[in-house]
């Protein structure tokens, strides 16, 4: 299982390289200010760092009580980040429309968005962050 400093370092890693790609690509797809859209990336990033600390300290629990390790194969992965993601998508979806002061139905444009981004993100990075920091617990189970 990892530590409490190993997982803060995945949620700020993750959040501040997500943020230097989706911000600039944000405000140029859908033509708002880059400070608008930046303020919106971090209040984002703020929410999706809480919900990334919990959501994984969960899933990690779950995986470890139901297969007897934390190693993801590609099916887990997929789940992970699409479980992830709207999850967060629920949470920011509001909070778009009133910052951003769009209606409901174009908020969910932008969230879908940064959904989809970030869906295909999560699953690199994080890919990415087990194979440069691998967590000694994600061996198999002895026997397996």
């Amino acid at each position: 299982m990892r530590t409490t400093g190993d997982r803060i370092r995945q949620a700020v890693s993750f959040e501040v390289i997500g943020l230097l790609i989706s911000v600039p690509l944000a405000a140029f797809a859908f033509g708002y200010s880059l400070e608008k859209t930046g303020v919106l990336g971090l209040i984002g990033a703020t929410l999706a760092t809480v919900w990334n600390y919990i959501f994984n300290l969960g899933f990690d629990h779950a995986l470890k009580r139901f297969t007897g390790s934390t190693r993801k194969s590609i099916k887990l992965r997929v789940l992970h980040a699409f479980s992830f993601e709207l999850g967060l998508l629920m949470a920011f979806l509001p909070i778009i429309a009133w910052w951003m002061e769009i209606e409901l139905l174009e908020a969910l444009l932008v969230d879908v968005s940064f959904a989809v981004f970030y869906l295909v993100y999560a699953f690199v990075f994080t890919w990415c962050y087990d194979t440069i920091f691998p967590d000694t617990d994600a061996a198999p189970p002895s026997g397996q």
